[in-house]
């Protein structure tokens, strides 16, 4: 039985190393501290120092910490000076985890993300000429007690805005606020004799504006007639402003709120091994809150090909230094709600699970065998029918 633990202890571990040879780099091997003594992790802390201090880092985990990005990894900032305690740990000497958490970066815009754009300020700069589907707000004194023009009015189409059925349309497109108050007046005056006060209540282009827009593989969004925006790997503050400055090429000192709708871009993934029939991988979104727990509970649990050996990859920014394995005892988190390896996850970081070895084993002998079970199959079936024809001429069948 010893053996047997010790042999399975060893092939996990092997596993481990051969992320290392597969990925061409180092790994480096995270242990929580009560799984890991503490001169293991000063010896994890100064093999990686040459490294981390060559690439103008201050730990190993600042690697993961620094507000930087990279097409295919992300990176965090690390804490300011002297302020390296979260949650009344130091955060230097060991990863998140779900009593120690670490406040994400100002997000950055990148495809595919969603934004919601709402238009608060959207006046034209002087002169304006009417559009089709603008909104103009009539006020005329003296109308006709029954049909009264007061309210908003939309331009049609054809360039026209209807007053009433007894008043007909007046055709306003591009013309001034101006023009379009004296043509309303001289329509007005062959019926009726009056004052008209003539505003705009809403430009069309604010209806493109306001509402969710995709971004791009271009890292660009449409604004409809007010043209596309870049914004990719801009923040929040920053992308609202570079809306608004391309607006501004248009409008009188626009204004407008943007925010985040779906964060799309921002993910972690969930790998589970299929005890050889086949892997599953699950993509998920990370909002900065998520630890291994809730991973496996997005994912719908551990399946019954899967064992209770779980690690965590997580990638080293841009290739510099060793990527990081977080090791995750399940038992513990699950039956002792011990906080030490439920990691926060970080975006990009691969949630391994590895599968079932007596699963893997059974579905490998299955494998093997399958081919000469069929071929046997083949052969009991054929030297049946054999004897069976054989046998018809005399009427024996057994």
């Amino acid at each position: 039985m010893i053996m047997w633990v010790l042999c399975r202890r060893i092939a996990f571990v092997g596993s481990l190393a051969g992320l290392c040879t597969i990925g061409g780099g180092c790994v480096s091997f995270v242990q929580p501290p009560s799984m890991a003594p503490p001169a293991a992790e000063d010896a994890l802390t100064e093999t990686d120092a040459g490294e981390v201090e060559q690439a103008g880092y201050d730990s190993p985990l600042s690697l993961n910490t620094e507000a930087r990005s990279t097409p295919n990894t992300t990176m965090f900032r690390a804490p300011e000076e002297n302020n390296w305690q979260v949650g009344g740990s130091d955060i230097r000497n060991r990863p998140p985890t779900e009593l120690s958490k670490m406040s994400l970066p100002d997000y950055r815009v990148e495809p595919p993300d969603i934004l919601l754009i709402d238009a608060l300020r959207m006046a034209p700069k002087d002169p304006y000429f009417i559009q089709t589907l603008d909104v103009l707000q009539i006020i005329a004194d003296g109308a006709l007690p029954d049909q009264p023009i007061a309210g908003f009015f939309q331009v049609e189409p054809d360039g026209r805005v209807r007053l009433g059925p007894s008043y007909g349309a007046v055709k306003v497109a591009e013309l001034t606020i101006s023009e379009a108050r004296d043509a309303v007046v001289n329509h007005l005056s062959n019926i009726i004799q009056t004052d008209v006060s003539l505003s705009l209540g809403q430009m069309s282009g604010q209806q493109q504006i306001t509402g969710e827009h995709l971004v791009g593989p271009d890292g660009m969004v449409n604004l409809g007639a007010f043209g596309q925006v870049y914004v990719s790997g801009m923040t929040i503050p920053e992308a609202r402003d570079a809306v608004e400055a391309h607006l501004s090429k248009t409008l009188d000192t626009p204004k407008i709120s943007l925010d985040v709708f779906a964060y799309n871009s921002k993910v972690f993934y969930i790998i589970a091994e299929g005890a050889g029939l086949g892997d599953s991988i699950a993509r998920l979104p990370i909002t900065g809150n998520e630890t291994v727990l809730d991973a496996i509970s997005q994912a719908g649990g551990l399946s019954r090909l899967s064992s209770k050996k779980i690690w965590i990859a997580r990638p080293s920014p841009g290739g510099v230094g060793c990527d990081q394995i977080l090791p995750v005892d399940w038992i513990a988190i699950t039956r002792g709600a011990s906080t030490q390896s439920n990691y926060q996850l970080l975006p990009g970081d691969r949630v391994f699970v590895a599968g079932d070895r007596m699963v893997a084993f059974d579905s490998f002998v299955s494998k093997v065998t399958a081919p000469f079970e069929r071929m046997l199959g083949f052969t009991l079936l054929g030297s049946q029918t054999v004897q069976v024809a054989q046998r018809f001429p005399q009427g024996l069948f057994f």
